[in-house]
């Protein structure tokens, strides 16, 4: 691949080569290089200072060195200068793969699959809104006055014909595009292939998407939650283990379509879906989203039609047993991917290793049951708060095995200091509902 690499950037006149990397929380850093130094960077990688970076390393122990996968390779679109993108790999002075890098340790958490001659597979569906700007201001007023499905507003189809083009140009193949429930909100669904593939794709769709929105002079945001009483943006996953081609997930014979190592899977989900919590819910605005009335899940249940599960069976096509999948409908777009997928798939793994057993399957709407009728049905609760969900993942066996010790210590001290930030500041709304009552 790299001598395909090199004739394509000669080809292209490419002048620039940007280096992405992922922080601890899922956010993209970059190091821009001159093209002559393509091949030294993708024989022995380039090295950088990684202790500015969230969660990577103290001022003692800073030089790390990033090395470009090739199967990332893309030409940018709509730059200024011919320029070429990798997402790298972050690796330690010792020249091992990095404790604290996402994408290394999504890696190992696939190794473990591998081995077994599996493949992990996932689609997602990335929800957003599209706000208006005042010059360098972002006003929380979206930019139509449409709603769910809506064929309505001109510039909204545009910018999302926009966006899916941009994808495309990345490699990326799109499922499908949409309106969402809340008036500037949209849905654009990244098509199902190899987990790694996937959270590359997810970090490359929000980098494209807010770049094209800002190009139409609006902002976009994946934020879980932001506006009061409206919809919040989730990013629903929808996952399948495969084997020489088919789809272990797949049961021609059972009812909900879904194989006894489906059931498993499943199982170990809800099972440790409170444990991650932190991981595939991780901002305090997060769990603002997580409340009833917005089909967000709130409770941890499984069913068919019901879109008040936690995890839905989706209904396939007929015989189109390739399609079967599990979709967890809790986690949210400002999820770091790479640790996202680790987590789950372990869950589920352990579900497989100890044939956990679901129960039974829930299809009515269960925002409208009783307190009692939960608890006959066994039907426990998200956590409502990031602190809640800290307490939970801190005495995680799976998330650290997942994680490892450093990054998993790393992730939790972070988050712990965002809840603290949180907890002391005073919002407008404590204002306006106590200081003239007391």
């Amino acid at each position: 691949m790299p001598g395909s690499i090199l004739k394509t950037v000669e080809k292209e006149k490419v002048k620039f080569l940007d280096l992405w990397f992922s922080d601890i929380l899922g956010s993209v850093k970059n190091e821009t290089i001159p093209v002559q130094h393509l091949k030294k960077t993708l024989n022995d990688g380039i090295w950088f200072d990684g202790s500015s970076v969230e969660g990577f390393g103290r001022i003692c122990e800073s030089d790390m060195y990033l090395v470009p996968d090739p199967a990332t390779f893309a030409i940018m679109p709509k730059e200024d200068e011919k320029t070429a993108r990798f997402i790298c790999d972050v690796y330690a002075p010792d020249h091992r793969p990095s404790p604290v890098d996402p994408r290394s340790i999504l890696k190992s958490n696939l190794e473990l699959l591998r081995k077994k001659g599996m493949e992990f597979y996932v689609g997602a569906e990335l929800e957003f809104y599209l706000f208006k700007r005042d010059g360098d201001t972002v006003l929380t007023l979206p930019h139509d006055r449409v709603g769910y499905f809506d064929l309505g507003g001109d510039l909204a189809r545009r910018i999302r014909k926009t966006m899916c083009d941009r994808l495309q140009e990345f490699g990326i193949e799109i499922e499908a595009g949409h309106h969402e429930v809340g008036k500037g909100q949209h849905e654009i669904d990244l098509l199902y292939t190899n987990a790694l593939k996937l959270a590359d794709n997810i970090i490359t769709a929000r980098m494209v998407i807010k770049q094209v929105a800002e190009e139409y002079g609006l902002y976009a945001t994946f934020m879980p939650k932001p506006i009061y009483g409206a919809a919040g943006n989730g990013m629903h996953i929808h996952q399948s283990l495969f084997k020489n081609g088919r789809n272990l997930f797949a049961s021609a014979s059972d009812g909900y379509g879904l194989s006894p190592l489906a059931y498993n899977y499943l199982a170990g989900v809800l099972k440790h879906i409170q444990e991650i919590c932190a991981i595939a819910s991780p901002l305090v605005n997060s769990y603002k989203r997580l409340v009833s009335g917005f089909e967000a899940p709130v409770y941890i249940c499984w069913g068919r039609m019901n879109r008040s599960a936690l995890v839905r069976v989706p209904k396939i096509s007929r015989k189109k047993y390739k399609s079967t999948r599990v979709e967890l409908r809790s986690c949210d777009p400002s999820a770091n991917p790479y640790l996202l997928f680790a987590t789950v798939l372990r869950s589920g793994l352990e579900g497989i290793e100890k044939k956990l057993k679901p129960p039974a399957s829930v299809e009515e709407n269960v925002y409208a049951l009783e307190t009692s009728v939960l608890k006959n049905k066994g039907i426990d609760l998200l956590p409502r708060s990031l602190y809640q969900a800290l307490e939970y993942f801190s005495q995680s066996k799976i998330a650290r095995s997942a994680l490892g010790d450093t990054l998993f210590q790393r992730y939790y001290d972070i988050k712990m200091k965002e809840w603290d930030e949180y907890s002391i500041q005073v919002s407008k709304w404590e204002v306006d509902k106590y200081l003239e009552l007391y």
